[in-house]
């Protein structure tokens, strides 16, 4: 229980701060959220084959590598800038290069100048962020819960072209332009994971999640007020943890001719839910 002091004559209510804290949802945003899903070195496949390279131009990121697979006459794989020379091979041979640095690269074979290729290495992109602003990681709200689920998102090297909001595993839908948000209705009790996704232009993706909680109010009592002072008096409250709530009162009193007697103001106090956590609210 919790005692506020109110003011006899009802000029000002006093509140103290109360912060819930609740270990299942201490975690901060990004202690399970920001995931980026990292791009990892791949190989690109050329065949030697009918005179020819197959592909004759592949695209490919920086610290990727590219295999010439031999299958037919001798040919060789030979760059035209001396970075790399296979020897002149056979069916069946294969030679690998790896590429640490953008740029174009041409090659031909040394047997037959008349067979050119191209490889093109992109610099590797810089993922996206994605931070989800509201609601914060552990919120409480009192069901039934409406929330505007949002997200800032940006790319230091390209733009984002969209941000996905899922409730679970279950998509919200797909926000293509800044302000990146979707509106969530009427959450019954319980736990919810909310992710936000941001892709970039180059297909990185990354991942921000929020947990929270929505809960069912407990129906609040107050005991009857006791005199503290000639302008104060005391009460007790019973209420649900996590939430916030907000005192409303109405009184009637006696004149002040008449005796002060405790029993005779009438106060009436109701204790109201509030959706989330007010910073001049939450008691302490």
């Amino acid at each position: 229980m919790k005692r506020t002091n109110v003011n006899k004559n009802f000029k000002s209510v006093s509140p103290r701060k109360r912060l819930f804290r609740f270990a299942l949802y201490g975690l901060a945003s990004c202690a399970f959220g920001c995931l980026p899903f990292a791009l990892s070195a791949t190989t690109a496949n050329v065949s030697i084959v009918n005179f020819a390279f197959s592909p004759p131009s592949v695209n490919i990121n920086v610290n990727d590598s590219v295999n010439w697979t031999w299958a037919g006459s001798p040919h060789s794989s030979t760059s035209d800038l001396g970075l790399w020379e296979s020897g002149v091979r056979g069916t069946g041979a294969i030679f690998t290069h790896t590429f640490t640095s953008a740029g174009s690269f041409p090659f031909h074979c040394s047997v037959h100048p008349f067979m050119t290729g191209t490889i093109t290495v992109q610099s590797a992109d810089v993922p996206p962020t994605v931070i989800i602003s509201n609601p914060t990681n552990g919120s409480v709200f009192a069901a039934p819960a409406t929330l505007n689920l949002t997200a800032t998102a940006s790319d230091s090297d390209g733009s984002v072209t969209n941000v996905q909001f899922f409730q679970g595993t279950t998509s919200l839908g797909s926000v293509a332009n800044s302000p990146y948000s979707v509106t969530v209705r009427d959450l019954a009790a319980g736990n919810y994971t909310f992710s936000a996704v941001a892709a970039d232009n180059a297909g990185t993706k990354v991942t921000n999640s929020v947990m929270m909680r929505v809960v069912s109010p407990e129906p609040t009592t107050l005991t009857a007020g006791r005199r503290l002072s000639p302008s104060s008096f005391q009460f007790s409250y019973s209420a649900t943890v996590g939430l916030s709530y907000v005192v409303q009162r109405s009184a009637a009193s006696t004149p002040r001719s008449a005796p002060l007697d405790p029993l005779e103001e009438r106060v009436e106090e109701r204790m109201l839910p509030i959706p989330t956590h007010h910073p001049l609210l939450d008691y302490k």
